[in-house]
């Protein structure tokens, strides 16, 4: 917006800017990072429910059938190859070394070299599988929380930061990664191993098996009780580092007030603050899972070394044979160690339900905007009709203060309609409604007669083109931008539609023309060239209503006067609602509504205004006489500007 004058439209945006709770389960939309008093109520409902969050990976798994059924093959394969192995060893030490058989102990050691390959054979085949699907449930979680985000309301998107969504997006599904791949593999491994491994410890030595079942006590509830830790601790480390992003992606998108500001070290120095902080959540998260670590394998080597001694005693009394000793050993060293890493597995599982719960937070929200079960269609052709009735709207972040107050108006085809008022009026809000970003509180919002909660929304705004103040570029090509809302259109349509926008002549000297690619939020362009590329791709949608939010605000004296020429041409036939700063705009208008605290308080054409000497000619008497700031010559002053 230009800093000269006094524009009363300068704060407009600041209601449509306020934060709406959206409803969502289990919390709010806008409290993603809960306070102390929701963890601990959270920690209370969830108890003994540490991993539930990751079922909600079940249904990204099973789109999958044939992948998930190589996986569990190769899986139980490695694992029962794993588990015939101390009988070869048993049958080898018994028959072979103590019957002096060497060519049994040539064939048993066959047996083991071909039990070597089909282990190295599954296992690769299991390592593929699992870790296929788990780059394969990555993407598709995180592709499908991306199209949910998309669907969710204005006022979930103003209550939020970006870069907590990005920290929600990357980090936290790249978490998941490990959890539906290979740690979830490992977990089916491992408790086969276990099982398989403690069966057969039975039917070698039940008395054996019954010592080393009673250490298992001393082993299970420490890793019962780490895991609730480790989980709790992802949870904070996760919550930190998206902190951190947001805090950064903040800071980068707007780096030049930073660097304006001579604020790079108090940025720097935040961020490092916040860096920092995410380190220590990390740290103890690490911590914890070291400790969980340690006590389970010292508890596991403990009890082995103490059924080791148990046995030994046995074959020095005559009571047990050496090969079915040593078949035990390994069956107690195979439940151990698949205990050990059911351990780790544990606290990685634990953590990664710390990250599928701040997901499926974002699954749960429901969108506020969404179409009806049964949609009324829009007439065809396109009447090209508005009508507010009665329409009273209040932000529910300040439901006291009501932005629109029971305003009503129709807009006829073909109409060109201006809007203008103080800061705070209500213009924005009306276009907000018309938009459908949000649904009134009172009254009705109509397009070609039907009331917009009652048809599709994705058909509603397919019939508006918008051509906001704050001009949103994407890091892509001019013709790519140009044709963000129509991304069918031919090059010969995008070329017309710059013409007519009066941006063929800048896109031309551009390097590669309509292929230059813009940077970040289109940062390589000035606000006027920005603004015509939002002109040019509002006339290539060629939609029956025009909706101009200050559509020449950020243009020079030469650039307005060739993009009005423009816009008089594009609005001939089309229904036009209009904010305009531009008395040139405002004056040609059908028809001028003026807006005062939600309320519209006059309403006629420019001259029919002035003559009343109400509202709008107080505002134009204003314009008149605030002088021009120095050095802006390219603002028109007097007459050409008018308070919105």
């Amino acid at each position: 917006m230009p800093s000269s004058g006094m524009p009363l439209g300068a704060a407009a945006a600041a209601a449509s800017r306020a934060a709406l709770p959206a409803n969502a389960t289990p919390r709010p939309a806008t409290t993603l990072n809960p306070t102390p008093g929701e963890m601990a109520d959270d920690a209370k409902l969830r108890r003994g429910k540490q991993l539930r969050p990751l079922l909600e990976l079940k249904p990204y798994i099973l789109r999958y059938p044939r992948m998930v059924a190589v996986a569990l093959a190769a899986l139980v394969a490695s694992s029962l190859t794993m588990l015939t192995l101390p009988l070869a060893v048993r049958r080898m030490i018994d028959a072979g070394f103590t019957g002096s058989d060497g060519g049994l102990v040539n064939l048993y050691f066959a047996a083991l070299i071909g039990l070597g390959l089909l282990l190295a054979i599954a296992s690769a085949t299991r390592f593929y599988a699992v870790n296929w699907l788990g780059e394969r449930v990555v993407s598709d979680l995180r592709a499908d929380v991306f199209r949910h985000l998309l669907r969710l309301g204005a006022s979930f998107h103003e209550g939020v930061r970006t870069g907590e969504l990005m920290s929600r997006l990357t980090a936290d599904t790249t978490q998941l990664k490990s959890a539906s791949g290979s740690s979830l593999s490992q977990a089916l491994r491992n408790t086969i191993m276990f099982v398989g491994a403690l069966a057969m410890m039975i039917v070698t030595s039940p008395q054996l098996t019954f010592l080393v079942l009673l250490t298992l006590a001393g082993v299970i509830l420490p890793l019962l009780g780490f895991g609730r830790l480790v989980r709790a601790k992802s949870r904070g480390a996760q919550d930190t580092l998206a902190e951190a992003s947001a805090y950064a992606a903040e800071t980068l998108g707007a780096v030049r007030t930073v660097q304006a500001s001579t604020a790079e070290d108090r940025a720097s120095a935040r961020f490092g603050t916040a860096v920092e902080k995410s380190f220590t959540a990390a740290r103890d998260r690490l911590m914890a899972r070291a400790v969980l670590t340690a006590a389970a394998i010292f508890l596991i080597v403990a009890c082995i070394l103490g059924v080791l001694w148990f046995g030994a005693s046995r074959v020095a009394a005559g009571e047990m044979s050496g090969g079915r000793l040593g078949q035990f050993i390994l069956y107690a060293i195979f439940a151990g160690a698949a205990l050990a890493e059911l351990s780790e597995v544990w606290g990685e599982l634990s953590q990664a339900a710390g990250a599928a719960e701040r997901l499926m937070e974002l699954r749960a929200i429901v969108p506020e905007i969404v179409a009806p079960a049964e949609p009324l269609p829009l007439p065809v052709p396109p009447l090209g009709t508005l009508a507010f009735e009665a329409v009273r709207f209040a932000y529910p972040s300040r439901p006291e203060l009501a932005a629109l107050d029971g305003i009503s108006f129709h807009v006829r085809k073909g109409e060109t309609v201006a809007l203008v008022g103080p800061s705070g009026a209500g213009k924005s809000t009306v276009l907000g409604l018309l938009e459908r970003f949000y649904d009134p509180t009172g009254g009705r919002v109509l397009l070609d007669g039907v009331a917009l909660d009652r048809c599709d929304p994705k058909a509603a705004r397919a019939r508006m083109a918008l051509v906001p103040q704050d001009v949103a570029i994407f890091a892509d090509t001019v013709a790519a931008n140009i044709r963000y809302a129509h991304d069918d259109a031919s090059d010969d349509d995008v070329r017309t539609a710059a013409r007519l926008a009066r941006a063929d002549t800048f896109i031309a000297a551009l390097p590669q023309g309509y292929d230059t690619q813009l940077g970040e939020r289109g940062v390589t362009l000035s606000g006027g060239q920005r603004q015509r590329i939002a002109l040019a791709r509002a006339i290539l949608q060629d939609a029956p209503v025009l909706l101009l939010d200050e559509a020449t605000s950020a243009l020079d004296a030469e650039s307005e006067a060739a993009v009005q020429e423009a816009l008089e041409t594009v609005m001939s036939g089309r229904t036009t609602l209009v904010i305009a700063h531009r008395l040139a705009t405002v004056q040609k208008a059908d028809r001028i509504l003026v807006l005062d605290q939600g309320r519209i308080v006059e309403e006629g054409t420019h001259a029919a205004l002035l003559a009343k000497g109400g509202l709008y000619a107080r505002l134009a008497e204003l314009q008149l006489l605030t002088p021009e700031p120095v050095g802006r010559v390219s603002e028109p002053s007097g007459p050409d500007r008018i308070r919105t």
